[in-house]
């Protein structure tokens, strides 16, 4: 009978989790369009036709590493949100996370949703994307937690729901910058301490 590991392009003993974890790790570090598919299967210890069978292409490979991440460093965005009992304490804790999660040990500096797709190319669009929709919505998210402060007069009558949540995405969004530039957690740390200085007064 035909070896089925042979028949399919895999070698034996194949690893998909461990493979997507390699590619996730190369796609965190590079972006996606610096990687190609020799990065990949060398990062990945795979043949291109084991990539393609398991994976189907590049893109396919990316977006379920994107989602890997989202689940494993990227959970405490939702969590944050979801948990927390008012935008402000919802801010503190996705950045205070956010610092923590950009400057892990032993893992890319800055963050794969933020970071992967930054000099896109025409033929990543998508990508690129796929990538700003996730950001976009982090955003929505906390603007409709800040109406809602609004409403129960958490915060006051006049704050700008808008421009409060996308000062808070800016501030997220520029720790992954500053990791990727070296700065330590700390300093993070500060940052996060100093931007939430800035909100308006309220009972948060």
């Amino acid at each position: 009978m035909p070896d089925m590991a042979a028949r399919t392009g895999r070698p034996r003993g194949f690893d998909r989790d461990a493979a997507l974890e390699q590619a996730m790790l190369l796609f965190w570090e590079r972006g996606y369009d610096t990687v190609s598919i020799r990065d990949l299967t060398e990062a990945m210890g795979i043949t291109a036709p084991s990539l393609y069978t398991a994976f189907s292409d590049k893109q396919s490979l990316f977006e379920e590493a994107v989602e890997a991440y989202a689940r494993r460093y990227g959970a405490y965005i939702q969590e944050a949100i979801e948990t927390e009992p008012t935008a402000y304490r919802a801010v503190r804790r996705l950045l205070a996370q956010a610092a923590i999660q950009q400057t892990l040990p032993g893992r890319p500096a800055g963050c794969l949703i933020l970071n992967g797709a930054t000099n896109h190319t025409t033929a990543s669009g998508s990508i690129a994307a796929d990538l700003r929709a996730r950001r976009t919505q982090t955003s929505s998210l906390i603007e409709g937690m800040i109406l809602a402060d609004i409403e129960r007069r958490e915060l006051p009558a006049d704050t700008d729901a808008h421009a409060l949540a996308t000062f808070s995405v800016a501030v997220w969004q520029g720790l992954s910058q500053l990791a990727r530039d070296g700065h330590d957690r700390q300093d993070l740390e500060d940052v996060v301490a100093t931007a939430m200085t800035t909100w308006p007064t309220g009972n948060p």
